[in-house]
């Protein structure tokens, strides 16, 4: 398969999995087999479309938010964004400097799906008898910023699962309302990181050269197909549940376990 199909293939499916609760990264461990191994930079800026894709389809949102903070709920909204970013921030950058991750290989990954699926299920289970509540309370706030941080430790978990479902069992029982705040959560958390990185292999002379055309066809991949999975994941699930999400996860897990060379 020639490097410009196999980018684009990555780019797609970086777009596909970086927001629906199934992670991203185990998914990305099974195609780069495939499709071969790509370096850090290449996964950096996939994952950089991905995330402007968020911003692109919250973009009224967002200005809603950043034009009406003389209005207090919107202030109250926006502050509850800043603090769980922080709480990333402050937690995760010793966390990171550390070296505190487990490896992006087989078993770890496969784990972590299989038991975040099982949460999934128990957590919205649990949410469901809350009621359907749509306020975002500090405790959320925190605890969706802690959840960030386990989410990049733990390679597998799925960033978007962690938050969302935390949220919902911490009281934001609605599923679109949960979703909506792991997402603007998500955008300044994942620019952050994704600029650390770069900044980390820049330091470390760990650019080289890239093939920039794939770079590209992977970027714009990643963007246009990540727009189009989370206006139909905010569409989808405020008339459905993540029951087939998490059964997914557990059989891929399952799968991982049993199909993929340990080692890889």
């Amino acid at each position: 398969m020639s490097d410009p199909i196999s980018a684009l293939l990555l780019g797609i499916i970086e777009g596909l999995t970086e927001f629906l609760p199934v992670s991203s990264t185990g998914h990305l461990l099974i195609a780069q087999h495939w499709l071969g191994a790509r370096s850090d930079f290449f996964n950096i800026v996939i994952q950089a479309g991905a995330i402007l894709a968020t911003l692109l389809v919250f973009r009224q949102r967002i200005w809603q938010l950043t034009t009406g903070l003389g209005n207090r709920e919107h202030r109250d909204y926006s502050m509850k964004i800043a603090v769980a970013f922080l709480v990333t921030a402050l937690v995760g950058l010793p966390v990171r400097m550390a070296g505190w991750e487990l490896p992006e290989t087989v078993t770890p990954v496969a784990w972590a799906l299989i038991i975040g699926g099982i949460w999934m299920l128990v957590a919205e289970y649990f949410a469901e008898k809350r009621g359907d509540n749509t306020h975002v309370t500090w405790t959320v706030a925190v605890a969706v910023g802690l959840a960030q941080v386990v989410a990049g430790v733990f390679p597998g978990t799925s960033r978007s699962a962690t938050t969302i479902f935390l949220a919902m069992l911490l009281g934001l029982s609605r599923r679109s309302a949960a979703a909506e705040f792991a997402f603007l959560v998500g955008i300044p958390t994942m620019f952050a990181a994704s600029a650390y990185a770069f900044l980390e292999l820049w330091m470390d002379q760990g650019l080289g050269e890239e093939a920039w055309g794939d770079v590209a066809i992977a970027f714009v991949a990643a963007m246009v197909t990540g727009f189009i999975v989370v206006k139909w994941l905010l569409g989808y699930i405020k008339r459905h549940r993540f029951t087939g999400f998490a059964i997914y996860r557990i059989a891929l897990g399952a799968g991982l376990l049993l199909l993929m060379p340990s080692g890889f």
